[in-house]
């Protein structure tokens, strides 16, 4: 995936793996919004894949390829194992947190502690390598507390190069490991764009990719003027129709709006087996009041998805209620697709 990117000059787009947001519904429901972009899991933890659910834990739709598995951990004979096991479940791709500043991570000491321990880093990297046959990447942060940008990214860089990193995902930001929470520490601590930009210059044969505060394809692709790749997160999430334009605009697909008719009816029928498995609709639905974000009809559209879907007996035609409120205007519908909600 990435070195035919870097030989093909070919730019990626993705959408970051973020706790309790990303996982299996959320992928299924970005899916048919973009048929291109890497989609990632939330993090898991490499002791919970050893010892836990692994259909839980690890299992998709298969219609969300391409996508990435980020696992989180700090010893690498386990984080291997962990691989060894997902290799199963066939990923595109595994990725290695060490970005993430949550107290819970810290507690394990792995994520955005990492960034304190390139070699560790690497040592993991290496062992991951060893058992995988997809590519191995790292996401990280800039630097952590004190740590001085210019000097830790690109230490850390070599390292888990020289350990045979496939690509290295950066979160333009410092992590304040002490004194800001995780919200905070997704806004307050500056964006240094430019730091990650120069990591690529430093390594141009190197797949670079970079993540945060970017909230529009617009931003993203003047990014992709300086690295390889563009990590969308709380843009992608809160305003998932955005994810319908990334295979015109970013992997060059021919020009075609989404067809919400169809996608109405896809998160219908997946739906409808989820309820059948013993799920429930709200874990479906939650992911998709970020849909229509400007449109008119939107706000009856998220009331629907936030209340009918969580009762008791909720079945698909909520979704299909959600979507009638919607006054699809034409920039939204292909010409010849009837308004989702007649479905």
């Amino acid at each position: 995936m990435y070195r035919n990117a870097l030989k093909n000059s070919e730019k990626i787009l993705s959408v970051a793996p973020m706790m309790d947001w990303t996982d299996r519904h959320c992928r299924f429901l970005h899916r048919q919004l973009s048929q291109h972009a890497l989609l990632y899991t939330e993090m898991v933890v490499a002791d919970a894949v050893l010892h836990g659910d692994r259909e839980r834990l690890l299992g998709y739709d298969q219609t969300e390829h391409p996508v990435a598995l980020q696992l989180g951990g700090s010893e690498p004979a386990k984080l291997a194992e962990a691989v060894r096991i997902a290799s199963d479940f066939g990923y595109d791709e595994i990725n290695l947190n060490v970005g993430c500043p949550s107290d819970r991570v810290q507690s394990g000491t792995f994520g955005a502690c990492l960034m304190r321990e390139p070699e560790l880093v690497a040592r993991s990297v290496a062992a991951m390598k060893a058992v995988s046959d997809v590519p191995v990447t790292v996401k990280c942060r800039i630097g952590v507390d004190d740590q001085d940008p210019e000097i830790v990214l690109p230490a850390l860089a070599e390292s888990v190069i020289d350990a045979g990193v496939d690509a290295l995902w950066v979160h333009a930001r410092k992590a304040w490991l002490q004194g800001l929470s995780p919200k905070q520490n997704r806004d307050v601590p500056p964006l240094d764009y430019d730091r990650v930009y120069l990591l690529k210059q430093q390594y141009p044969h190197v797949f670079i990719g970079i993540n945060g505060g970017i909230t529009n394809l617009n931003q993203a692709i003047e990014h992709l003027e300086h690295v390889d790749g563009v990590m969308l997160g709380r843009a992608a999430y809160h305003n998932a129709q955005l994810l319908g334009e990334v295979d015109q605009r970013i992997y060059g697909a021919p020009a075609a709006p989404v067809d919400w008719d169809a996608v109405c009816s896809e998160m219908m029928l997946y739906a409808e087996a989820h309820l059948q498995s013993g799920g429930r609709l709200g874990q479906i639905t939650r992911h998709m009041v970020g849909l229509f974000l400007g449109v008119r009809g939107a706000r009856r559209f998220r009331q629907i998805l936030s209340t009918d879907a969580v009762r008791d007996g909720a079945g698909p035609e909520v979704i299909a209620a959600a979507f009638a409120e919607i006054d699809f205007p034409i920039w939204l519908l292909r010409p010849e697709t009837p308004n989702c909600g007649q479905v």
